[in-house]
């Protein structure tokens, strides 16, 4: 069985940021869509939202991140034929993001992410709520939205662990940012294929830009958008991947590096 866990971290771990940026500005810059702020109950991420970011609260912050992802995509999935995203290859394309999210998550807590925090992330909101997941406009732009999210993230992140003297976690914040920026990649390509050629044109620009100091601000950006706001009719559970579920299973099959890989 592949489970859930199964790093052997042992193996794995041996083998200055930008200025401030508004956080409105910055939803704006990741995805283009302007959604207002959100009234929004920041739960436990309160005590991590310091002003700075230890490893232990970035793994953590990492982890719930990619819970969320986990429930955005498995909710698409649930949903294709409503977003028009039910062909194989399509289908085929969502069950891979899905399933590196929840890749990611497993790594971030068993590399040290405070379990105890993470569990308490079992419901999360979206912007649009429900309509998230019946209009394809919606559902792609909460994705470039989150990935952007992400990405800023794990950008910061490869700095603080640096900073922090934990160059592999370094390395390993900038192969999972790759990753997420791939999934934005894709999103915009189906949003061209599908019409929405407004939706998030081709990206201009030589550097990824760092649009949060630390990664601990990054839970006040997911709050304020509305991502942390569960309440009757906009509440998504988050429900992890068995990677030996048929569901899933011949899509696992087919992902490659799903442990980090460094050359000797």
């Amino acid at each position: 069985m592949r489970g859930l866990h199964g790093f052997d971290l042992a193996r794995i771990v041996n083998s200055p940021p930008s200025h401030g940026f508004s956080r409105r500005a910055f939803l704006k810059a990741v995805a283009g869509t302007g959604i207002a702020a959100a009234s929004a109950n920041l739960l436990p991420l309160t005590s991590l939202a310091s002003t700075g970011s230890s490893v232990t609260e970035i793994l953590t912050i990492a982890a719930i991140a990619e819970r969320l992802a986990v429930t955005f995509y498995t909710n698409g999935i649930m949903n294709a034929a409503r977003l028009r995203l039910n062909s194989r290859r399509m289908l085929d394309e969502l069950k891979a993001f899905a399933i590196e999210e929840q890749i990611h998550h497993n790594f971030f807590v068993a590399a040290g992410a405070d379990s105890a925090t993470v569990e308490q992330f079992t419901e999360f909101s979206f912007p649009h709520g429900l309509s998230t997941f019946t209009d394809l406009r919606l559902f792609l732009e909460t994705q470039q939205q989150l990935e952007g999210v992400f990405d800023a993230a794990f950008i910061a992140a490869v700095f603080e662990f640096a900073d922090a003297g934990r160059p592999e976690l370094a390395r390993i914040a900038a192969m999972v940012a790759m990753i997420e920026e791939g999934h934005r990649a894709v999103g915009r390509r189906l949003g061209f294929e599908r019409g929405l050629r407004d939706l998030a044109p081709a990206e201009e620009q030589a550097f990824a830009p760092q649009l949060i100091r630390s990664v601990s601000d990054a839970p006040q950006v997911v709050a304020e958008a509305g991502y942390l706001s569960p309440e009757p009719g906009n509440s998504f559970t988050y429900t992890p991947i068995d990677f030996d579920d048929p569901e899933y299973a011949s899509v696992y099959d087919r992902i490659e590096y799903t442990e980090p890989f460094v050359a000797s």
